[in-house]
């Protein structure tokens, strides 16, 4: 909810050059405010104050401005009219929709000698019977009333009924407050009840993945059972908001259904749940921008990417002497080794640095078991060491072709010792 602030004030005269001391009109509606405040020491040459469609819920401090000759409060929580007595110079004052059942309370304004337009309807306080009779009795200085011009024969038959019609306010006034205070009582019953609600469904729901935030030895256990699996704790969490947002539409729903009466505690509570819901959205909105879909490495065709998420600097080099490829990736140097994962495949390598991939599809195919990877202690790059596989397939006469599946996965030396031992043979290298 809004509040009076000199930002909020500075904002809204740029028509006076943002000069807010000698500010003499200011338009604060539809705000959001809720109370009433540091305007009578920061603006005090206003003339005219706008604050309408917001959630005042009482008239204060507004007594030192003097020179304000129009105040305009449609459209609030106000229940009394009070402490304008301050106010010299008022002229017209606008408190149309508000929830005014003390009436009675206008007598504030008789101070207000300069005071000649008065705006009431929408209060409950203008459905008593006797009500605009009451009002031109009370303030003699009014012209008009609700829109309406005060007829001197008017004013004259509601001075004679005014004991009368006094008497009978009084009693309206005194019915209204006993159904005001059943109300109030009524709204703080079921605000405990929805705080009470509130605070089950969190302990009932202690992490957005179900789990207690106790349970690290099995959020562990589970997150390395599925290696394989990519996607983002953002992700999950996104998720489960959108789950929950679906949840809040079915809450929505059955909060405009709920029948309710039109009260200041009704209002706030319909603003505060609108205001909820829209805050909803936006974190929504915004976790999903933050969160990507997940990265493909694998085709559904089969094929292998190359990926740099990660966007590091690295080299493969083709060892002959030693026939094997050497991956050297340069990782942050003081990247904790606990943060990276690899994982050699015979066609590929994947290193995972903080969750995110590095793919690289090989020039030649090598045995995963016989790979290893290791930190530089000078540069701390990761590099990896992968043996190439060599073989030859041996093409014999119809005598040895039964020996033939024999050769295949022989390295180059095995061959070799079996090619000095067949007859006719002829060997090739695999394309």
């Amino acid at each position: 909810m809004g509040r009076i602030t000199e930002d909020l004030i500075r904002r809204n005269a740029e028509h006076n050059d943002c000069v807010i001391f000698s500010l003499e009109e200011l338009s604060l509606h539809q705000q959001e405010i809720e109370r009433l405040e540091h305007i009578d020491k920061w603006c005090r040459d206003l003339k005219i104050l706008y604050l309408q469609n917001n959630l005042i819920g009482k008239i204060e401090n507004v007594s030192k401005l003097k020179k304000l000759e129009y105040l305009n409060l449609a459209l609030n929580n106000i229940e009394k009219i009070e402490n304008l007595e301050g106010c010299e110079g008022l002229r017209k004052l606008d408190l149309t929709v508000n929830f005014i059942g003390e009436l009675s309370s206008i007598k504030t304004l008789q101070h207000n000698i300069h005071l000649k337009e008065l705006f009431l309807m929408g209060n409950p306080c203008a459905d008593f019977e006797g009500y605009r009779q009451f009002v031109v009795a009370t303030l003699q200085q009014l012209k008009w009333l609700d829109g309406k011009e005060i007829e001197r024969s008017e004013r004259i038959q509601a001075l004679q009924n005014y004991p009368v019609i006094e008497q009978q306010i009084r009693e309206q006034e005194k019915a209204y407050c006993f159904r005001r205070a059943k109300d109030k009582e009524e709204a703080e019953r079921k605000l405990q009840e929805k705080h009470e609600n509130e605070d089950k469904r969190k302990r009932s729901n202690p992490g957005f993945d179900g789990r207690w935030y106790t349970d690290i030895n099995a959020t562990l256990l589970s997150s390395l059972e599925s290696k394989d699996h990519l996607q983002a704790p953002e992700t999950q969490e996104v998720e489960h908001n959108i789950k929950k947002l679906d949840e809040s539409e079915d809450d929505d729903l059955a909060f405009w259904n709920k029948p309710s009466l039109f009260t200041p505690e009704s209002r706030l509570e319909t603003l505060r749940h609108m205001e909820k819901q829209r805050k909803d959205q936006e974190k929504l909105s915004e976790e999903k921008k933050k969160v990507k879909s997940p990265r493909t490495l694998i085709t559904e065709d089969g094929k292998v990417l190359n990926v740099n998420e990660p966007k590091l600097d690295f080299s493969l080099k083709d060892d002959e002497k030693h026939n094997q490829l050497t991956l050297d990736l340069a990782v942050y140097r003081y990247l904790d080794t606990s943060l990276i994962d690899v994982d050699v495949q015979p066609t590929y390598v994947r290193v995972m640095v903080k969750g995110k991939p590095f793919q690289l599809v090989l020039p030649a195919e090598v045995k995963p078991d016989s790979s290893s990877a290791r930190r530089s202690q000078t540069t701390g790059h990761l590099v990896i060491c992968m043996p190439k596989i060599n073989f030859k397939i041996i093409l014999s006469s119809s005598a040895s072709k039964n020996a033939i599946g024999n050769f295949i996965t022989m390295d180059l030396e095995a061959a070799e010792r079996e090619m000095t031992k067949g007859r006719g043979s002829e060997a090739r290298e695999p394309a």
